[in-house]
């Protein structure tokens, strides 16, 4: 029983693997070689119901211009069943070369298959042949997308249009359409024009009857001269062509294409403005326009505001430019202008007014003049630079207190006093003087003045300085250590020499101002100082084998002539050893 078991399973198993071997996944296109101004259809075919889960490869290097659409096929025919399901896509490559498109992927029955991959080569643009049973050549007849620019050689900050249209002949059905690739406008200051009419309407294009619809206008003004590009926009559309055949009924039959185009790219050519000529107070302004400064009141009290408009007005970059400023006595109190801008575009560009308006309050009685303010701007239509220079405007407050300087320090009014002469005004004039002039030099912009204005930009970032370094040396655990060594070592050399005369106190303190000198250069603890482990690091350093004998020699004489017999004489000889072995060894290390 459990034989028969084993066998059903196996044959189950086989089977099921048979089954899902016999799946076939691939993609087939129409043509490996084509322009790239031509397009092709790719179609990815599976031979089992139940496949799903479809993955299309990435299409790099190429666009969809249709699809994905997909259609079934099952039939039966002498009693043996076949299906197929197909995902098709019509695509357009996007620049010349050699290309492979990637497989796709399905999954059938908890497994992932892949189609093979596809190698297409793409050329230069190819002629479509002139034949009107040719589809794609009906709709290269049949649409059109054009850019009509207003201006082909404008000034520098001068307004110009383009409008994009798209013309249909009349024999043909237009299913659908979309914008694959905006304009773009480099160099250009732009805004788009909403379209309201999208309704098609007749019109001429090389003398035939078309259909045509605006599909986008837009105001481009040019920031810089030379040659500047407007970029075509592209466009895709789902045709129904006319085969020339009627069915039954006598209706054209039209065949369904997906067809994608574009506008002509439109070269530029910008003027650079004059330089002969140009006002000093130019600040960009191009166009036909008209400027005033207006005060809605010119007689008021102190305290009382009064509105100051300066005002550009007309046709031009209204949006591109300053306006000039006006300048006010120090009486007047002006706050900052409020500014404003009623500009409207159209196909003849940027036309409206901007305006800045100061709200002015006088503080003192009196008459103020607010100067005379001039604008500057390039006409393109005279083709010259023109300046527009508007009245000075007198502010009259008559009511408020008067100036502080006619006022004295108790607050009455100074009156003006007439001079009387008489005979002893200059009765003696000396002609000559022993008077010398006393020179005091005033604190106020005095260079003590300045050095003490200084002072605390210079000492902030050198106390800053002193700190870090501070900080960085306190935080130098190492270092700090050797620096300590180092520093007891001079101290013991000293004391040594201080001890001349007293044998045991001079020879401890040189032989403990020789071992923190070996700490402070070698980085070894007291522990680890012995005269094998001496010699050995000091040869590792380079150090000649003379002067560790040396060395090793002073060393030995402070362990010997703690106990033994000692004269100054040899006390002095050996501390000028020591001293002369340090910096022999210093100059090593």
């Amino acid at each position: 029983m459990k034989i028969m078991k084993f066998y059903i399973l196996a044959i189950l198993l086989f089977t099921t693997h048979i089954s899902i071997a016999q799946i076939e996944f691939k993609a087939e296109v129409s043509k490996n070689k084509l322009g790239v101004n031509q397009r092709f259809k790719i179609e990815f075919t599976v031979n089992k119901q139940g496949a799903d889960n479809f993955v299309p490869p990435a299409f790099t290097n190429f666009k969809i211009v249709g699809g994905p659409s997909s259609s079934v096929n099952q039939s039966w025919i002498n009693g043996k069943a076949s299906y197929s399901q197909a995902y098709i896509y019509i695509i357009q490559p996007k620049k010349i070369g050699e290309f492979t498109i990637e497989p796709a992927k399905i999954e059938y029955k908890g497994e992932t298959f892949t189609s093979n991959a596809v190698k297409i080569t793409v050329t230069k643009e190819v002629e479509i042949p002139k034949d009107p049973n040719n589809p794609e050549y009906v709709a290269q007849q049949s649409i059109h997308l054009v850019a009509e620019v207003s201006n082909l050689s404008p000034y520098v900050g001068e307004g110009i249009y383009v409008v994009y249209k798209l013309f249909v002949s009349e024999n043909i059905n237009l299913n659908g359409s979309r914008i694959t690739e905006s304009p773009q406008y480099k160099g250009f200051w732009n805004q788009d024009i909403l379209v309201k009419d999208v309704n098609f309407k007749r019109g001429k294009y090389n003398g035939e009857d078309y259909r045509y619809v605006i599909l986008k206008k837009a105001v481009l003004i040019p920031q810089r001269s030379g040659k500047l590009v407007i970029e075509p926009i592209e466009m895709d559309f789902s045709l129904g062509i006319p085969t020339g055949r009627g069915d039954f009924f006598g209706n054209m039959i039209t065949r369904n294409i997906n067809y994608s185009t574009k506008s002509a790219t439109k070269n530029i050519q910008v003027k650079a403005l004059p330089e002969e000529g140009k006002p000093i107070d130019f600040s960009g302004a191009v166009g036909e326009l008209d400027f005033k400064v207006t005060a809605n009141k010119k007689v008021l009290k102190a305290n009382e505001a009064s509105q100051i408009k300066v005002e550009i007005s007309g046709r031009g970059n209204l949006k591109l430019f300053e306006i000039p400023k006006i300048t006010t006595p120090a009486e007047l109190e002006v706050y900052t202008p409020e500014h404003k801008e009623q500009v409207a575009t159209s196909l003849n560009g940027l036309r409206g007014t901007i305006s800045d308006t100061y709200t002015v309050v006088p503080q003192f009685k009196g008459k103020y003049k607010i100067p005379e303010v001039t604008f500057s701007y390039f006409s393109p239509k005279e083709k010259k630079y023109k300046t527009i220079t508007t009245d000075a405007i007198i502010v009259d407050v008559t009511e408020g207190k008067e100036l502080p300087s006619s006022v004295a320090a108790n607050g009455n009014t100074i009156q003006k006093q007439q001079v009387v002469s008489n005979d002893n005004n200059f009765r003696f004039i000396a002609l000559n003087t022993t008077f010398k002039p006393i020179i005091e030099e005033e604190f106020l912009n005095s260079t003590l003045f300045y050095v003490l204005l200084l002072f605390p930009f210079l000492a902030i970032p050198i106390a800053i300085i002193i700190g870090n370094r501070r900080a960085k040396r306190a935080g130098d655990v190492f270092g700090n250590k050797i620096r300590k060594a180092d520093k007891l070592a001079r101290k013991y050399l000293s004391t040594a020499k201080k001890q001349l005369g007293n044998q045991e106190a001079f020879y401890i303190a040189l032989e403990k101002a020789l071992h923190n000198f070996l700490k402070a250069k070698l980085h070894v603890e007291t522990s680890e100082i012995s005269q094998e482990r001496i010699a050995e690091i000091l040869k590792n350093k380079n150090v000649e084998d003379t002067v560790i004998e040396e060395f090793v020699s002073v060393l030995n004489n402070c362990d010997f002539a703690r106990y033994t017999p000692s004269t100054n004489v040899l006390m002095n000889q050996d501390f000028d050893k020591a001293k002369n072995i340090i910096t022999k060894i210093d100059k090593y290390l």
